[in-house]
């Protein structure tokens, strides 16, 4: 019998519409207080619409495996007919639920403005019934953004302090770079000097050897003598 995805990824729909219709119960009482553009709507907006994409992602997913046993057979993941129905049921369930969320967040759903009895379960929207802001209802909207401006902080100061260790790690790869530059222009320095001193030894020596031939005609003679005793010498030398 083959695996059945189909649990693992219903649990974190599961979870993650309970974690949307608490989102979307915050953004309308926001949206109930806050003038419209301002920061605290549009971050609850924003985080509302994210979490609807990634639901969205794994409802198809979730839709996808229900099409696999279908396709498949129930039979083969020990399933029967009333079990696949059931499961085909969730799928427009969930997708009518995140409808309703998008409905919301774009302002075309009037059924948040009715009693919360009309509602579906998973869409409550605390205080909605009075029609009258509640100060409770602002000041914890208000605590819930700041906790959200915290976290970015946080989140922008762990950036920032990655960020320069960085840049001091980078310091100091090029202050190490420019020592090993000036000590290899040192050898260059160096190289050179000891280029031109040998330069200077073999002229001195060619000049030697000149004026030696012009005074004693049998000099080269004697040069090849005394390097065959010089070579007697250093192989003595190297025997012993």
């Amino acid at each position: 019998m083959s695996a059945d995805p189909y649990h693992e990824v219903q649990r974190e729909i599961q979870s993650s519409l309970q974690t949307a219709s608490t989102l979307r119960s915050s953004f309308l009482r926001i949206r109930s207080l806050a003038r419209d553009g301002s920061e605290e709507l549009v971050l609850a907006r924003n985080e509302l619409e994210a979490t609807l994409a990634a639901l969205y992602t794994d409802l198809e997913d979730l839709e996808e495996s229900v099409k696999m046993v279908e396709d498949t057979g129930p039979r083969y993941f020990g399933l029967d007919d009333a079990e696949v129905s059931e499961r085909r049921k969730y799928v427009s369930h969930v997708r009518r639920e995140i409808e309703g969320m998008r409905a919301d967040v774009e302002g075309r759903n009037l059924q948040s403005s009715l009693p919360s009895g009309s509602r579906s379960p998973l869409q409550p929207v605390p205080g909605s019934q009075s029609g009258e802001p509640n100060d409770d209802q602002a000041k914890w909207a208000h605590e819930e953004q700041q906790l959200l401006l915290q976290e970015q902080d946080r989140a922008m100061d762990s950036i920032s302090g990655t960020l320069n260790t960085l840049a001091q790690q980078a310091g100091l790869m090029g202050h190490e770079i420019g020592e090993h530059v000036e000590m290899l222009d040192d050898l260059e320095a160096n190289v050179d000097r000891t280029d031109s001193k040998l330069s200077s030894a073999m002229r001195k020596m060619k000049k030697f050897v000149r004026d030696t031939e012009g005074k004693f005609e049998p000099s080269g003679w004697c040069i090849t003598i005394l390097i065959i005793v010089l070579l007697a010498l250093l192989l003595a030398v190297i025997l012993v």
